[in-house]
């Protein structure tokens, strides 16, 4: 990593020269990458946690507003991707050693897409260095790095009208810490590769990776938003049988989809903000002050934050009943 050569710490509002899209931590949390409007990523070292103003990297290559941008594993190495209005996701990777340690060079142009790239997610790191990208025009695609060194790009119709977000499943099984492997008994399955994605249909999809035919197939598809799906959040798991996904929707709504088995069928609950509903009743009719624009889980996936179009971002978590509970609020 990069250290900074003084403390002096910069606004990030005054990074960049238009509307910040994202911000991003690596894995240490020493480094900050945001992007912009401005068709730019900016990266910061990270002193004392703030964000410094002395060795700032200014990365160009989009030709239009810069949606997001996703950390890799440092496992892989110091790589950032971005993604852009421009149809285009760039990898960067940083140089840590030489005479050019600090500086970031373009490692793969995926341009495939014939419009807006809005979304984009490393898988877990125990399947590699895979990238889940999904595009305005309708399709998904996902970039995986070969042993050789090559990265081979597969896409794929996802959603028709546009793709809006991706968010990979875990690569632990749910129910392992459970029923942990026993020695003399087969061995453990290899990790599998599932992502959920969002999309301008209303939908909810579930893609996993067929070793067979070495093809990605649609395994199932969730049905429950009456507008556009703005949002998709697989909850981290820690080996327990039940998974969790959070979707979040221009219909001013966050729905919770819970499976209790592999085996068992997805079950939607809406979180419902209303003060007036008993915290023991579950409620199918919970509508947000605003549209949903963004949700995401704690490190344990216990907790999930939800980004409303109102400027609050409230906490929320299920209770000992199966309820979830609003359990904070803040003006952002």
């Amino acid at each position: 990593m990069v250290s900074a050569t003084t403390t002096d710490a910069v606004p990030i509002e005054t990074a960049h020269e238009d509307m910040i899209h994202d911000a991003q931590l690596d894995y240490y949390g020493k480094q900050l990458a945001t992007c912009s409007s401005d068709r730019t990523i900016k990266i910061f070292s990270v002193v004392d946690g703030e964000p410094s103003k002395s060795g700032g990297q200014s990365l160009k290559g989009h030709t239009g507003p810069v949606w997001q941008v996703a950390w890799a594993h440092p496992k892989f190495g110091n790589i950032l991707a971005s993604c852009s209005y421009d149809g285009q996701v760039i990898i960067w990777r940083e140089h840590t050693q030489g005479p050019s340690a600090g500086s970031w060079t373009k490692i793969k142009e995926h341009s495939l897409h014939a419009a807006s790239v809005n979304s984009i997610s490393w898988a877990p790191h125990e399947l590699g260095a895979i990238l889940a990208c999904a595009s305005s025009d309708g399709k998904l695609s996902v970039l995986t790095f070969k042993d050789d060194g090559q990265w081979v790009a597969d896409i794929f119709n996802g959603h028709a009208i546009g793709c809006n977000a991706v968010s990979w499943a875990p690569a632990t099984h749910p129910g392992s810490l459970i029923h942990p492997h026993q020695p003399g008994t087969p061995t453990v399955p290899a990790p599998f590769k599932r992502f959920a994605s969002a999309g301008c249909d209303n939908l909810v999809k579930i893609w996993s990776f067929r070793e067979d035919t070495q093809t990605w197939v649609e395994e199932e598809t969730l049905e429950g938003h009456g507008d556009w799906v703005r949002d998709v959040a697989w909850a981290p798991n820690i080996g327990l049988p039940r998974s969790y996904i959070a979707t979040a929707s221009q219909d001013k709504s966050v729905l919770i989809w819970t499976k209790d088995t592999p085996s068992a069928p997805w079950v939607k609950t809406a979180l419902d903000p209303s003060p007036t509903v008993s915290p023991n009743m579950v409620s199918m009719t919970g509508k947000f002050p605003d549209v949903v624009w963004r949700v995401s889980w704690s490190l344990a996936g216990n907790i999930l934050a939800v980004s409303c179009g109102d400027g609050k971002v409230t906490l929320w978590k299920e209770n000992l009943k199966g309820s979830w509970e609003c359990v904070s609020d803040v003006n952002s």
